[in-house]
């Protein structure tokens, strides 16, 4: 079966094709040349999701899957969210949205923290969602070097490493994107 997993990302697309039995054959945007950035220009993290998959089964009638992410900070009023990717501008800079969370967490004594992801699937037109939560804090200074965007400052809770401490394995495992996929998974095994 071939599913598109719209995103240009390419680190999101190797983390979420090591997840997939091999029966799927997942595509990315690039893949079937949809060369254009998806706008997200919903209100939630859902709602972001939703658009882009039904964006790409719109324009290009395939079989769809599309996630989006946010950080939520709990001292911070749950901020960056559904902006965590342009959080200090729309260059959709990691280092620089990093450095603008730890700056605005300045004096803050709670540190808790959880990353949702939305999974939006849109399969021969019916759309289905999973949800997938990791709760954590975030952490004074910046650690490890796996992972991408805030995987340095997050450090899921029961654990002392941050996620770009662990192995792509060890977060899939764990995070929130690897949560909501096994959703994802589950569904289509049946």
């Amino acid at each position: 079966m071939k599913l598109v997993f719209a995103t240009h990302n390419q680190n999101k697309f190797l983390e979420v094709k090591a997840m997939l039995p091999d029966y799927l054959e997942l595509l990315s945007l690039d893949d079937i040349g949809c060369n254009e950035e998806i706008e997200e220009t919903a209100e939630t993290i859902e709602g972001n999701a939703i658009l882009k998959a039904n964006y790409v089964r719109k324009k290009y009638d395939l079989n769809c899957f599309a996630d989006d992410t946010g950080l939520e900070v709990r001292a911070i009023n749950n901020e960056p969210g559904v902006y965590s990717a342009r959080y200090a501008g729309k260059s959709n800079n990691a280092q620089a949205n990093m450095e603008k969370l730890l700056k605005n967490l300045e004096g803050k004594q709670d540190r808790s923290a959880r990353f949702k992801t939305a999974i939006a699937l849109n399969l021969e037109h019916e759309e289905i969602m999973f949800l997938g939560i990791c709760e954590g804090e975030i952490t004074k200074v910046a650690r490890g070097d796996e992972g991408f965007g805030y995987d340095p400052i997050f450090q899921p809770k029961g654990f002392n490493k941050t996620f770009a401490e662990m192995t792509l394995t060890q977060k899939s495992e764990i995070g929130h994107r690897g949560k909501a996929m096994r959703q994802l998974i589950d569904y289509l095994s049946k």
